[in-house]
């Protein structure tokens, strides 16, 4: 009526909510993909989903006693739900989870986006990393920080082209322990092995190997001294590979040594097959800033399949691997070869100072074993 005066603020909104699409078991089932595929970023995870899922319904009334979520119920709405979440809703439902898992303080060298330039040594084919066959080799020592004496290392051999990965451990730098882990990675390759590129360090520019590089016909490069972008690809294997799983500790028993053998063998089937990476396509300089354009994310196993040059009955072999492959049994694996691995060094560590304790003096025993009591022990991984 006449009598009444509406009065309205312009800048109030109403408080209309959009109603949730992405339910609590979706998000659930979402996260413990992540953490069981060693929490990737959410391009890397939409890519992986569709495989997942298919193994998750394969394998996974059998494994889901082993794990804390063992109620997920995957049906075939939540499935669908999983299968059309967009890039950006996987990056917000993991961003709150992701902050948990953030280091403060803490400064570690990580790899970057590097360029690879090569210093023949002998060469019987060219370098072309648009097939698979040419592959970066090199050695990560596990030494703890204290280089003397002997000690075990890893050597490690990644595809350029397809990022299939490699790994075995040895003894020590001499020439007969890392020939033999060379001669065990390439048999294990999918594909034929075409060229190596290795740093400067002895226990690959030796007479030995060239030698054997002549007599198979081997593409036989090396990188320049003290750059370490030569070796672009296998410098990032070594951290997401050896580092992420095996710590920057000592290792310098023969039981460490087969521990560490029987965790690349868990390795290897659940990084090829399961874990997507992604290539740089294109880099792109607009002033001081630079642009990149990457590939779809694909695991290693995917691109061997895609290569026109590997053959179809080594195509076939993997994809009978696959087949009875189960990530998340492997996965559990890794983790008790892990815990298994710091088990022996803590019972190792421990016995040194049991026996360097009995030969001093014991007010010195007293006095170390209070300093011990005050402090906090930070494991290596």
């Amino acid at each position: 009526g006449s009598g009444f005066i509406l009065k309205a603020d312009p800048g109030k909104r109403s408080s209309r909510k959009r109603a949730k699409i992405y339910g609590e078991e979706v998000q659930r089932i979402l996260l413990f993909l992540w953490r069981t595929f060693d929490y990737p970023c959410s391009q890397r995870l939409q890519a992986m989903l569709p495989y997942q899922l298919q193994k998750m319904e394969q394998f996974w009334t059998l494994h889901a006693s082993d794990w804390k979520d063992r109620a997920i119920n995957l049906n075939g709405d939540i499935k669908a739900l999983l299968l059309n979440m967009s890039r950006s809703t996987i990056e917000r439902i993991l961003g709150v989870e992701r902050r948990k898992y953030q280091l403060k303080g803490i400064s570690h060298t990580k790899p970057g986006s590097l360029l690879k330039h090569q210093i023949p040594i002998r060469t019987f084919a060219e370098w072309n990393e648009h097939q698979p066959g040419f592959t970066e080799i090199d050695l990560v020592g596990h030494e703890g920080g204290f280089s003397c004496g002997e000690f075990c290392l890893s050597l490690n051999m990644t595809d350029i082209h397809t990022g299939w990965t490699e790994t075995q451990g040895v003894r020590n730098k001499a020439q007969v322990h890392v020939f033999k882990a060379f001669q065990e990675l390439r048999a294990r390759l999918p594909f034929p092995l075409k060229g190596i590129d290795s740093d400067n360090g002895s226990e690959f520019i030796n007479n030995h190997m060239l030698r054997y590089c002549e007599q198979e016909q081997l593409s036989f490069t090396r990188g320049r001294k003290n750059y370490k972008n030569d070796q672009c690809y296998i410098e990032q294997k070594n951290w997401s590979i050896v580092r992420k799983y095996a710590g920057y500790a000592r290792y310098d028993s023969e039981e460490e040594l087969l521990i560490l053998n029987e965790l690349y063998q868990q390795l290897r089937l659940f990084t090829n097959y399961f874990l997507p990476g992604m290539q740089l396509q294109e880099k792109l300089r607009i002033g001081a800033q630079v642009k990149k354009r990457y590939d779809t994310p694909r695991t290693p196993f995917q691109r061997v399949l895609e290569s026109p040059i590997v053959s179809i009955q080594d195509k076939e072999a993997l994809m009978k691997t696959y087949e009875y492959l189960n990530p998340f049994e492997l996965k559990r694996k890794i983790k008790y070869l892990q815990t298994r691995l710091r088990e022996v060094r803590r019972k190792k560590e421990l016995d040194v100072l049991t026996c360097e304790d009995k030969l001093k003096p014991t007010n010195f025993r007293k006095e170390k074993l209070d300093e011990e009591m005050n402090e906090t022990f930070h494991p290596h991984f």
